[in-house]
Parts: structure tokens; sequence; C-alpha cells
């Protein structure tokens, strides 16, 4: 059985930058140890726009310019980043709040073998949802973990719907 791990954007604009939070900051040490104990394989999401943000239609909806590639607040924070590349992670960058391209990358890595999945980063509330959303969709008879412990919403309450929303989605909450 593999199993996999789906580091979601813990990028500097997220935890530190335009929209960072308190509690982006506080699950890094969390975050940091799954990523170091981890038995399996890790990806690692990065949001990724590009100068035209804001004429985006997530630019519109979502007017604070976050994650545009090359600045450092698109950077994936310095310690996570090291301990990821330790592990030999694969980036994957996205341009919106779930890959697409993900599923994929995990379905050529399990190469035929059953498998599961386990989410941990930000925000629990649109990127890790979707996400996880997306695998279960596309698995869905493979088991999909969140791990609560390593992930922070917009705000705590947005982080407690979500995890609500994938619980009734048949995501496992840790």
């Amino acid at each position: 059985m593999k199993h996999f791990l789906i580091v979601v954007d813990m990028q500097t604009d997220f935890i530190y930058g335009s929209l960072g939070t308190p509690e982006a900051v506080a699950i890094k040490p969390a975050v940091l140890q799954k990523i170091h104990t981890f038995q399996g394989d890790i990806f690692a999401t990065v949001d990724t726009h590009g100068e035209a943000y804001l004429q985006t239609a997530e630019g519109r909806h979502l007017p604070v310019e976050h994650c545009i590639k090359g600045t450092p607040g698109w950077a994936v924070d310095r310690e996570i980043a090291g301990a990821l590349n330790s592990r030999g992670a694969l980036f994957v960058e996205k341009p919106t709040f779930g890959s697409l391209v993900l599923p994929q990358l995990i379905e050529d890595a399990a190469a035929g073998e059953d498998f599961d999945v386990t989410l941990v980063g930000l925000c629990t509330d649109i990127c890790v949802v979707s996400n996880a959303l997306l695998l279960k969709t596309r698995f869905h008879e493979k088991e999909v973990y969140v791990d609560a412990s390593c992930c922070a919403g917009v705000t705590p309450e947005k982080h407690r719907a979500a995890l609500e929303v994938m619980s009734s989605c048949q995501i496992n909450i840790l």
C-alpha cells in the first residue's frame, strides 16, 4: 500500500504575507513534523499567479495580490521547502484553488498499487478543501485524509466549516 502526502500552498504569502494569519504561522511546526515523519511520497502544491492576477476571475473575487510567480510571497516557506526538498517532494504549480494535474501525478506514482492520500496546509476553506474534494471525486474508493492539526483556514470559523464539508463528503478528518 502506498501513502501520499499533499502539502498544500505552504507559501510565504499565506503564512506571513498578504493573506497570512496567526493560525497559518501556528501550524508550521506541525506541518514540518508531518513532512519529516511521513512514510510515503510527498507532493507540494504551489499557488501560482501572474502579474495580471487582479484581472482574473479569482482576482476580481479576491482582490488581494498574492503568490505572484517569482515574488518573495510566491516562494514556499524556507523551512518547509527545505523539508520538502530533503524528502524529494514533487512541486506542482496550480493556477487556481485545486490542481487538475495532481490526480494524474498520484495515479502515475501509485503505479497500480493501492494507496491513500493525506492533505495538510493552507487554506483549509479554499485550496485544501478544493484539492481534497477533487481527489475524493477522482479516487472515490480510496481513503482521503485531512490532518486538521496541520491546516488553517482564512478564519478559525471557516476552517471548522471546511472540515465539516469534507467530513460530509467521506473525507477522513484526523
